[in-house]
């Protein structure tokens, strides 16, 4: 039950996000090529959740699910630069709120609620702003890219120009067939090995001040940028993997095959552009690629998930050398996944597994008996929160939508848990996209509001609805690549039905629900979640 063990000394909390991570991209899940040492070796001391998605995308959207333990439905932050309402709690205010301090390495990407500032206020001119609750502790900057590291690149002699993209730029000018070309800094340099760095410096600081009776249990999250486009690693990260190597894509036969299965792929198929991925990319579709530079990103991106993979390792080697490693809650996982070619696609987006099934690994250290398991069973970026709080001993606030994944931490598998995952998509970027080509924006929906869907992914059969747009229906077992739309067969209508039933219990279930359990009687408000609102 939680709060069971509220009495013991509060364990730290290392909360790790590699950006853009999906979850066959890991040695410890199979996969033929990628080798990830470090996170392997943690996962063998801790629980890896293998069918873990995430419950929205892209950055932000994903994000606040992941700090929030909402729903998209509840959070609604459908896209990039939409403001997450001020009222919605969150895992740094509420630990916070049991003492613990709440400190940030890197980003959150979360968009500031302007009715919480001025109108003339400049942290309304940035979109990528600190979820509130956070101290940012980190030498990182605004924004994802970091303009302080930027400037930490400048001073080592790194040739960028006053725009700090320039950072992720590569030797050498643009070409195609894409190659395997470095970026302009070391490996050492790297933001990942940056961040790194300004960890184990924060992380020792607290120490120092544990040791002089002066510290507070701490929740760190460290919000790393790889494997995040653009899809160039440093040096000799750039050369791990021959393209030739590479698992093959999960596609059809041609993108004009693909863009038959649905009008949202196809729209996306067209308006996804290749300059989002590499720097000198031109403004054309990404499925214009030959597949020797798909193959290339993918070797490309291997290279990353490494770098990020060596970073972790220096982190553990870190706690376990300074005598943290059994007195920290190390949670490792990702916002959003990445489609990497599959489908002639590249970004977090659609309704895909490959955008949205990412890593999660869970060390408890003071629960070793099931270190080395495997979970396979549906979890979501929703649970982390109330994971944390309840590995604390903490009662999880009602609002959460999540669950505490703490029973697979005890080695058992609740009898009630999900058989279902549910993510949402918000695509009323494709309208701007269609805008842009000078194509009907309203080809997707009748306005920005019904650019929505929701999947529902069980074991065998996968639905998604969509609020105009035709709904999809795979079945996973006979058709594992998502090639087969059935939701027009006759054949599969009562399954269509029973899907689109669940979909409503799913979404009457979790509306928000922060003040359902309240009353207010003479005596005055009663409830048992009333003193979490104090």
């Amino acid at each position: 039950m939680p709060g069971e063990n509220a009495k013991q000394p509060p364990m730290n909390v290392l909360l790790i996000t590699a950006d853009q991570w999906r979850a066959d991209s890991l040695s410890a899940a199979g996969h033929p090529v990628v080798k990830t040492p470090h996170t392997d070796a943690l996962a063998a001391e801790g629980v890896r959740f293998a069918r873990h998605f995430t419950q929205a995308s892209p950055c932000q959207p994903g994000r606040a699910s992941l700090l929030t333990s909402l729903y998209q439905m509840n959070h609604r932050v459908g896209w990039n630069g939409i403001p997450l309402d001020h009222r919605h709690d969150n895992i740094a205010r509420a630990l916070r709120r049991k003492g613990h301090d709440a400190l940030l390495i890197g980003y959150t990407d979360t968009a500031p609620d302007p009715r919480q500032y001025h109108s003339k206020d400049p942290v309304l001119h940035n979109m990528e702003g600190i979820l509130p609750g956070f101290d940012r502790v980190g030498h990182w900057g605004t924004g994802d890219v970091g303009e302080i590291w930027a400037n930490h690149l400048r001073k080592q002699g790194v040739a960028i120009s006053d725009d700090d993209e320039e950072a992720f730029h590569p030797l050498g000018d643009y070409s195609e067939p894409l190659d395997n070309r470095p970026t302009r800094y070391a490996a050492a340099q790297s933001e990942s090995a940056y961040l790194a760095d300004a960890l184990i410096e924060q992380m020792e600081a607290c120490r120092g001040q544990a040791r002089q009776g002066r510290g507070r249990p701490w929740l760190t999250h460290l919000s790393v940028y790889r494997p995040h486009p653009p899809f160039i690693a440093p040096a000799p990260f750039n050369s791990l993997y021959d393209p030739a190597d590479v698992p093959d894509f999960v596609r059809a036969e041609t993108p004009e095959k693909e863009a038959e299965q649905h009008p949202l792929l196809a729209a996306l198929l067209q308006g996804i552009s290749k300059s989002h991925f590499y720097p000198g990319a031109p403004h054309a579709p990404v499925a214009t690629w030959d597949d020797r530079s798909f193959r290339q990103i993918r070797a490309n991106y291997y290279g990353l998930v490494s770098k990020v993979d060596e970073q972790i390792g220096r982190l553990v080697a870190y706690l376990k050398k300074s005598g943290q490693y059994d007195s920290t809650l190390i949670i490792v996982t990702s916002d959003h996944a990445e489609q990497l070619g599959d489908h002639y696609l590249l970004g977090k987006l659609g309704y895909f597994d490959q955008g949205f099934n990412i890593p999660l690994i869970v060390r408890d250290p003071s629960r070793p008996e099931s270190h080395g398991r495997v979970v396979e069973n549906f979890t979501g970026t929703i649970d982390i929160a109330p994971t944390i709080l309840d590995c604390l001993g903490y009662e999880v606030p009602r609002a959460f939508d999540g669950h505490s994944l703490r029973p697979f931490l005890d080695g058992e598998t609740p009898e009630d848990w999900r058989e279902e995952i549910y993510w949402e998509f918000d695509y009323r970027i494709i309208r701007e996209m269609l805008a842009a080509q000078g194509r009907d924006p309203n080809l997707m929906g009748r306005d920005n509001d019904s650019c929505s869907l929701a999947v529902q992914r069980g074991a065998r059969y996968k639905y998604v609805h969509c609020a105009e747009l035709p709904p999809l229906l795979f079945d996973l077992w006979e058709d594992p690549a998502e090639l087969h739309d059935l939701a027009q067969d006759p054949a599969h209508g009562a399954v269509l039905l029973a899907c689109a039933q669940k979909m409503l219990s799913w979404r009457l279930r979790y509306a928000e629900r922060t003040l359902t359990e309240l009353r207010i009687t003479p005596e005055g408000p009663r409830g048992p979640y009333y003193q979490e609102l104090d």
